[in-house]
């Protein structure tokens, strides 16, 4: 299906990509949540794009851990994990099964209620146990059927997870899902449109690399601005693709 998209269409294609790989590196998250609504009003179809999205993230956040896997805490990670697991592998089994337009439904709504809360400065807080285990098992199974589940889990996570310390570690968990998600995958026969994914690896390196230069920035002077327009452009983007699967129906 994506080798039908137009000249045009892959010019967008590849914006989406190096905005991707901008946003995965200097927040440490988001890459997928920021820019797979952008795809969708491409093609509608988040198994199109998802094994793309898994064979950038494995190659750059490989790429950022090298010689940086001290700086993981692989302590609060082990913590989190099993609270995860069971969720992320039921978001996966609906991942294969439901219809791409519903799966299409899901992501919109989900990235509109982010938008929402970026724009409104409204961020996603824990403050008790169980809110913690709660937001991290919803994180684990959005991040199941759709990879996008990254703010839940984040909201976690930067409460026992130091700023210095974050992306890394976050950038672990990114890793141990997109292997789990993959070999589901190969499992089931989804094709991992390799070509595409090399076509649009540079692109998003590109992305990636300026990710790298921002990031300090951004802990320094923080990200509220930057997730301000985000918030605008999210919803803007899921209202759009909303409309559109309505018109499909």
């Amino acid at each position: 299906m994506i080798e039908t998209l137009s000249s045009t269409q892959w010019l967008l294609l590849g914006l989406i990509f190096l905005w991707t790989g901008f946003v995965r590196s200097a927040l440490g998250f988001g890459g997928a949540a920021l820019s797979l609504p952008l795809m969708l009003l491409l093609i509608p179809d988040p198994l199109v794009f998802l094994p793309i999205i898994g064979v950038h993230l494995l190659v750059f956040s490989s790429l950022t851990l090298f010689n940086r896997l001290d700086n993981v805490d692989w302590r609060y990670l082990k913590r989190a994990m099993p609270i995860m697991a069971l969720p992320m592998a039921a978001g996966l089994a609906g991942l294969l099964r439901l219809p791409g337009e519903w799966l299409s439904l899901l992501v919109f709504s989900i990235t509109l209620f982010y938008g929402i809360t970026y724009l409104l400065n409204l961020p996603i807080r824990s403050q008790g146990k169980w809110v913690d285990s709660a937001l991290l098992a919803g994180g684990g199974y959005i991040a199941g059927t759709s990879l996008i589940g990254a703010p839940l889990i984040v909201a976690v996570f930067s409460r026992h997870v130091s700023p210095r310390r974050l992306r890394d570690t976050l950038f672990v968990l990114w890793i141990l899902f997109v292997l789990v998600k993959m070999g589901a995958f190969s499992l089931a026969g989804v094709d991992f449109h390799i070509e595409a994914a090399l076509l649009l690896l540079p692109i998003a390196a590109i992305g990636h690399f300026v990710g790298l230069r921002a990031h300090e920035s951004f802990l320094s002077s923080g990200a509220d601005r930057l997730k301000r327009w985000i918030g605008l452009a999210l919803i803007l983007i899921t209202l759009t693709g909303l409309y559109r699967l309505t018109l499909a129906s």
